[in-house]
């Protein structure tokens, strides 16, 4: 968010943490969805519904894979969207491939080089379910009387965790209960990504919604879906610098600083937690009250504006803080 002068920083960041980003690793299982299914014959008539599927299983996969090779195509949900298509575009671009944003059949044969499973078997633990779990308001005041910002219940709490959508979990797991310990469930295959070194430079671009990591050679590690501002707070467009990585931030919210503050608002700390305002990580900015960090809605994503800052899905947040330190520049571009 805008306007971040009064935000109190805590937990300075060792690593990558957050509640979703401390359990173990989900384990590698026999794919349930690895390929899409065959075409049908030349002039045959497909039934609809398995051809929807067959498409669903391919853009799930793809998803997956591009979230391996850290361009991330934002929430996972099988869907294609212009997350996806950002993310396809740098892929076919970094492996000279024509670039078309889709997943043609020469991107889908660049893709399958990583021969990972598609999903992999997850055991509910205890601390997945066991909350405490609140429901968060909408008004910033009434934010600021829960005693943390945590999961509102064990299935968005799941969704980060694999980089998901909700629905996408139901819709692997029929019949399955997602709020019972023990329960092994399906999950997309985003654990035991390759680690490269730190970055040492990052790029945000307004024009495509992205942000891009590159290294001291100026070669792409990493790209995330990113919202950037609106018209009315516009990304600030220059040359910057980080000047820290905090994790799980406290915010203090300040109704002067935001022009569609609600009449009545006064100055309030909000707790830390994944429903916070800015999510687990704030990545200060030199350029006075703006920073990279996450939020609550990692569905809106790359599709809605922000109030200047640049927001992140809560699991790219960490990952991102994980990969840049203070003094790393940021350029901000058209």
């Amino acid at each position: 968010m805008k306007k971040m002068t009064a935000l109190t920083l805590i937990a300075a960041l060792a690593g990558a943490s957050s509640a979703f980003a401390q359990q173990a690793p989900a384990q590698p299982a026999t794919p349930a969805i690895q390929a899409p299914m065959a075409p049908a014959a030349p002039g045959a008539v497909q039934d609809p519904a398995i051809a929807e599927q067959a498409e669903f299983e391919r853009l799930l996969r793809a998803q997956v894979l591009l979230e391996r090779a850290y361009l991330s195509p934002g929430e996972i949900d099988g869907a294609y969207g212009s997350n996806m298509r950002q993310a396809l575009t740098t892929f076919q671009t970094t492996r000279d491939l024509p670039v078309t944003g889709k997943l043609d059949d020469a991107t889908w044969n660049a893709l399958n080089t990583d021969n990972s499973p598609t999903l992999a078997t997850y055991t509910l633990a205890e601390e997945d379910v066991a909350g405490p779990f609140l429901p968060i308001p909408d008004s910033m005041m009434e934010k600021a009387k829960l005693p943390a910002l945590g999961y509102a219940n064990a299935l968005e709490g799941l969704g980060e965790k694999f980089h998901a959508s909700p629905a996408l979990l139901q819709r692997l797991n029929p019949g399955k209960s997602l709020t019972r310990a023990g329960e092994q469930i399906m999950v997309p295959h985003v654990s035991g990504k390759q680690p490269f070194p730190q970055a040492a430079k990052v790029v945000v671009r307004d024009s495509t919604k992205t942000l891009q990591l590159f290294d001291a050679s100026d070669r792409l590690l990493a790209q995330y879906p990113v919202s950037t501002g609106s018209a009315r707070d516009p990304l600030p467009i220059g040359n910057w610098k980080i000047e820290g990585v905090h994790a799980n931030p406290v915010y203090h919210y300040n109704p002067k600083l935001f022009w569609d503050a609600k009449p009545g608002d006064s100055k309030t700390p909000v707790k830390p937690g994944p429903n916070n305002p800015v999510g687990v990580m704030w990545i200060d900015l030199s350029k006075p009250h703006y920073g990279i960090h996450g939020t609550p809605v990692p569905a809106h994503v790359g599709k809605t504006e922000s109030h200047g800052c640049i927001r992140l899905t809560n699991w790219s947040a960490a990952e991102v803080g994980a990969l840049v330190s203070a003094g790393v520049e940021v350029a901000l571009v058209k």
